[in-house]
């Protein structure tokens, strides 16, 4: 089977359940990246050892399993970052946030500022900022021992020696005793869990299938914990005048708004992401 036939086969067979845009989009995703055939190159066929790649390849996608954890890789901010189903799938909506805090540190007096980001997962956050940011001082909060390996992965291939120049550690944000072992900070930014759980029935189903729940989920009788939490470290932590910055869900982010208000914190601002969805709310120390 050549290349060009291998990509119209897998789109048409992923077309009745991500549709065909979607279906094309995973589709030059896989070829491109696995077998480094591009539209409109030069036509080949694929080897006996890449068709067998390539059926395996097919039979996980179709099962609804997400292409970043199939190909092991992410895009976001314009680097690749690996990704498991240890940790979310990066979304372009947390690239939103990334600019918002870059655009912030590029107005910030500190020459070396500190920043610290709870719930690290693949590292996508802490990392790019660090990566297009070099003098920061990077710290990273992850309680799961399988995300934080991915992260310090992600850390090694992204920095290579500035990769030194982190702290990366495992930690929970709700274990109120151990906030004294660590320092202040300039920033400290989060995209917790901020789905309650009886709205679970709105996320896609091949995202409650593969990606890790406990990065997703809130329960519902509490669905600000971590931004009540968060918020008082960082009223706590942050360095005077430092900012607090936070990803939030559509549906709860003017609550997220208000209890930063009530919380002491100072011109405190609600932003839309691109899609028009109130999703980033920032607030200063």
């Amino acid at each position: 089977m050549t290349c060009s036939k291998a990509e119209t086969q897998l789109i048409q067979s992923l077309t009745d359940r991500y549709g065909e845009g979607e279906a094309s989009s995973i589709s030059r995703i896989v070829m491109e990246d696995t077998f480094r055939y591009y539209r409109r190159s030069l036509d080949r066929d694929l080897s006996t050892e890449e068709s067998i790649n390539f059926e395996a390849i097919s039979a996980r996608l179709l099962s609804g399993e997400p292409v970043q954890y199939v190909m092991g890789v992410a895009d976001f901010f314009g680097l690749k970052f690996m990704v498991t189903p240890a940790v979310l799938i990066p979304r372009q909506e947390t690239e939103e946030l990334v600019s918002e805090i870059l655009k912030y540190l590029k107005s910030h007096v500190a020459d070396r500022p500190t920043l610290l980001d709870i719930g690290l997962g693949s590292g996508c956050i802490g990392l790019t900022l660090k990566k297009k940011w070099p003098r920061l001082q990077l710290y990273g909060m992850e309680k799961s021992e399988a995300a934080l390996a991915v992260a310090q992965k992600n850390a090694e291939l992204l920095l290579g020696d500035d990769f030194r120049g982190t702290q990366l550690f495992q930690g929970d944000i709700l274990e109120v005793e151990s906030w004294d072992n660590l320092p202040s900070f300039d920033i400290v930014v989060s995209n917790p869990p901020y789905i309650p759980t009886t709205e679970k029935h709105l996320v896609p189903q091949h995202v409650q299938a593969h990606e890790p729940w406990l990065a997703l989920f809130v329960e519902s009788d509490d669905p600000l914990l971590f931004y009540r939490v968060i918020a008082d470290f960082a009223g706590k932590k942050l360095q005077p005048g430092g900012m607090l910055f936070f990803e939030c869900n559509e549906f709860n982010a003017v609550e997220v708004e208000q209890l930063l208000r009530e919380k002491g914190f100072k011109d405190v601002r609600l932003q839309q992401d691109l899609s028009g969805a109130d999703r980033m709310v920032r607030g200063r120390g």
